[in-house]
Parts: C-alpha cells; sequence; structure tokens
C-alpha cells in the first residue's frame, strides 16, 4: 500500500529545496555581493559534497541523485562566485590564501597550545 511513497517524498523534498535555494543564488548572481559566505563553510561544503557522490552512485537514479546534483551544483558555483567576487572587491589577498585564512581558525581550535 506504501509503494512508491518514498519516491514521492524524495520527488517533494528535492522540489521544495530546489525552490527554496534558487532565491539565494539567484541574488548572489545578480548583486554579486557574497560577503555573508566564507571559504571556511564553502570549502568543506564542496568537498563533503564530492565524498557524498561516492554514496550517491551507489543508489538506483531517482530523486537523490537529482538533489545531488543540484546540491553540487550550487555549493560550486557559490565557491566560485565567492572566489570571483572577492577577488573583484579589491582584497589584496589571493584566493587560495583567504581560503585558508578562513578555515585556519577551524582547524587550530581543537589543537593543543
Amino acid at each position: 500500500m506504501l509503494d512508491g511513497i518514498d519516491v514521492i517524498a524524495g520527488t517533494l523534498s528535492t522540489i521544495v529545496f530546489i525552490a527554496s535555494t534558487l532565491p539565494m543564488v539567484a541574488k548572489a548572481v545578480r548583486t554579486r555581493d557574497l560577503s555573508s559566505y566564507s571559504g571556511g563553510n564553502l570549502v568543506p561544503s564542496n568537498t563533503g559534497n564530492l565524498l557524498y557522490g561516492v554514496y550517491v552512485a551507489s543508489l538506483p537514479v531517482g530523486p537523490a541523485w537529482a538533489l545531488y546534483a543540484f546540491n553540487l551544483a550550487v555549493s560550486a558555483t557559490m565557491l566560485v562566485l565567492w572566489l570571483r567576487y572577492r577577488a573583484r572587491r579589491g582584497r589584496a589577498v589571493r584566493p587560495a590564501e583567504s581560503v585558508l585564512a578562513d578555515l585556519t581558525p577551524m582547524l587550530s581550535h581543537g589543537s593543543s597550545r
């Protein structure tokens, strides 16, 4: 009796997620203001998405693939835009250095001093 309910739920959740995320991406592209984003979030997010792809690849094609593909595209796009627009705002720091600067507090938080 519940056959297919999982696919319906997965499809609906994918649609809701995409609909809720598109305005964020559109605003970032339109305004070129990604000052509220950090490399300390965007880099691990993209790394996690790439690793998660190993799991998604083991699933049958369906809503999970669509959601993963969309999430991967959005996080990669936001990282590229963040790097591009950060450089255009006149920062004297090269993008790779700025990402490392954002990640340093996270990485050193757990180290003993």
